[in-house]
């Protein structure tokens, strides 16, 4: 079994070994080989962390991943644990109207996504005043660009209290596993 403490937020706990490991391998994006080290991503959430705040997120407020296994995906997750953000993830394979309706019901202020499924949000984004964000190389016109987070200053995320009970996962369920 592996012990997992209770006083410490998902971020802390990830990294508190950091500097025995730093060097290490931590992620490596199955669709490039690009390597990133445990320094890395856990300088890249604390970027992310900070842009998440520069853009309005704030404690206990939800952002939404609509992505496929990436790298992003773990630096959104770890950055929005930093600013005692939730997060809640959801198939980009679903269907608009699944999307939207847990979308809706998680209260969701932030999507990140692709563009490949920019179409599955935009209408839900706009009826409902969320910001839609996409990780693309290139920057999807009419649309944020995770760059606004990674290239924010590490240095000035938000001291939060993160409280035990807190919580850093909104997981939603077709319910067919």
């Amino acid at each position: 079994d592996i012990y997992i403490p209770n006083h410490l937020p998902l971020h802390t706990y990830c990294f508190e070994n950091l500097s025995q490991f730093k060097d290490r391998p931590c992620l490596i994006n199955g669709s490039n080989g690009a390597t990133y080290t445990y320094a890395e991503v856990e300088l890249m959430s604390r970027k992310v962390a900070s842009g998440l705040d520069k853009l309005g997120i704030k404690q206990g407020e939800v952002i939404m991943l609509l992505l496929q296994n990436c790298p992003e995906f773990m630096f959104a997750f770890l950055g929005a644990s930093h600013i005692g953000a939730i997060v809640t993830t959801a198939n980009p394979f679903y269907t608009p109207a699944e999307v939207a309706k847990q979308a809706k019901a998680a209260n969701t202020k932030l999507i990140i996504t692709q563009g490949l499924y920019v179409e599955k949000v935009k209408d839900f984004a706009k009826e409902n005043d969320v910001k839609v964000m996409c990780i693309d190389e290139s920057p999807v016109e009419g649309y944020l660009h995770f760059a606004e987070l990674t290239q924010a200053d590490e240095n000035e995320i938000p001291a939060v209290k993160i409280n035990p009970d807190d919580v850093v996962a909104l997981p939603y369920s077709s319910g067919t596993t």
